[in-house]
């Protein structure tokens, strides 16, 4: 077990009320998760759990994790409710009940008004990253779901960090929690840490020179604005960089799709503000890229964890013009200096994706999309990626060179015995 697991599982299981300090990538959905599933009475089709999380990327995170969890028990209902999702599919969704709810602060207390959510059955309330729901705004949101749950419940609440708000938060909603405090700095032996000078001239240009001396097959570029993600992306893309940018200008459908390709192996560097530096849980982010580093130390610190997940060792470079308020914080810091220029430096992802128009609505399993596949000679079942099935669509990943011809056979094959719309995807 990782640490967060071995000292706040025990307390969990035990019933007690926990906050826990704990970032992303530690292992804590699993911790809470178990908890949750613990404590369920599946043959009682209520709402016994609800977890809240800050953004919808993580709650869709959290929500698979439980379902592996929950994969060896019976008829185990988990509901997502985020916003940027229809309202009435998710009203339709809750009109069925379900087990469990993961899900936004806004959406959740939406759905409470409106009455097509009750949570008098609930047993377990999770609070996930509520540090950075609370400095989302979500706190209002957060204590009108809470006054409408039962007094005798289970409260978990984790963190990064113990603010005087969330210890404001723990005292108004949790009863005689226990405290788990666990380091949250990152372990210098755990993420290498390399800092570069340059100016906002030759910004760019040191971007180049580190890509080509680090030869990464998976990066996340940070920015501090949506303009520079978009700009640095394109300019990327050109250069034979498969580059795609994250940021919350983009639709939902948008976000998603981006961090599904990336996750997938079908886009080697995602260049995302800040939105994507919570609740990112990819554990094969082998460098990430500071373009410009953030100012606040907490940020840093997010930011660099979406490398080194589970005590696996990562690699973080910071571009710095020297005078950033936030260097004062990571102090002392080791300059390096910038490498000479690489040859011609290109990275294509091994993968490509293809969007099918049918997924768990229409009882579309990844076994289906395999046996669909393989019927073709030319395609083995280790040229097949990861397969993601949604409510309505899936995406499925494939050694780049077979795409077209898995696209043909999904053209012109039934799936499970019916027709299939199907496209591939281009960055």
């Amino acid at each position: 077990m990782t640490p967060i697991q071995q000292e706040s599982l025990p307390h969990i299981l035990q019933g007690h009320d926990l906050i826990a300090q704990a970032k992303t990538g530690s292992g804590k959905t699993v911790a809470f998760g178990l908890g949750v599933l613990h404590n369920l009475h599946v043959k009682t089709f209520r709402i016994q759990a609800l977890l809240l999380c800050p953004t919808r990327e993580l709650a869709s995170q959290v929500a698979s994790e439980l379902r592996r969890l929950a994969s060896a028990m019976h008829n185990v209902k988990i509901l997502e409710l985020c916003g940027g999702s229809p309202m009435k599919k998710q009203i339709h969704s809750l009109a069925h009940q379900a087990h469990i709810v993961v899900g936004t602060p806004g959406r959740v207390r939406a759905h409470l008004q409106r009455e097509t959510l009750t949570l008098e059955h609930l047993n377990t309330l999770v609070l996930d990253e509520a540090d950075r729901m609370l400095d989302m705004g979500f706190y209002d949101d957060i204590a009108a779901i809470i006054e409408t749950a039962p007094q005798k419940r289970q409260t978990l609440l984790f963190s990064a960090t113990f603010s005087d708000a969330i210890r404001t938060l723990s005292h108004r909603f949790l009863n005689h929690a226990l405290e788990i405090r666990l380091n949250s700095e990152t372990r210098s032996d755990q993420i290498i840490q390399h800092f570069y000078r340059c100016s906002d001239a030759t910004r760019e240009t040191v971007l180049l020179h580190l890509l080509g001396h680090y030869q990464k097959e998976r990066v996340i570029i940070f920015c501090n604005t949506k303009t520079a993600c978009d700009t640095l992306a394109d300019s990327l893309y050109d250069r034979g960089i498969d580059a795609l940018a994250m940021h919350s200008d983009l639709e939902q459908f948008e976000r998603e799709e981006a961090l599904t390709l990336f996750a997938n192996g079908s886009c080697s560097v995602l260049v995302a503000t800040d939105v994507a530096a919570r609740g990112l849980d990819i554990d094969t982010v082998a460098l990430v890229l500071n373009y410009e580093l953030p100012f606040e130390h907490d940020l840093y610190l997010h930011r660099i964890g979406r490398t080194g997940r589970m005590d696996k060792q990562g690699l973080s470079v910071s571009l710095c013009l020297g005078d950033e308020t936030v260097l004062e914080t990571l102090e002392p810091i080791t300059w390096h200096s910038i490498p000479d220029a690489p040859h011609p430096y290109t990275l294509r992802a091994p993968m490509a994706t293809l969007f099918i128009s049918s997924g768990k609505k229409e009882k579309l399993r990844p076994g289906d999309i395999v046996g669909a596949l393989t019927a073709d000679p030319a395609i083995s079942a280790d040229a097949i990626g990861t397969i993601t099935v949604g409510e309505t669509y899936t995406y499925v990943a494939l050694r780049k060179h077979l795409a077209d011809t898995a696209l043909q056979r999904l053209q012109r094959h039934p799936v499970k015995g019916r027709t299939v719309r199907v496209k591939r995807l281009h960055l």
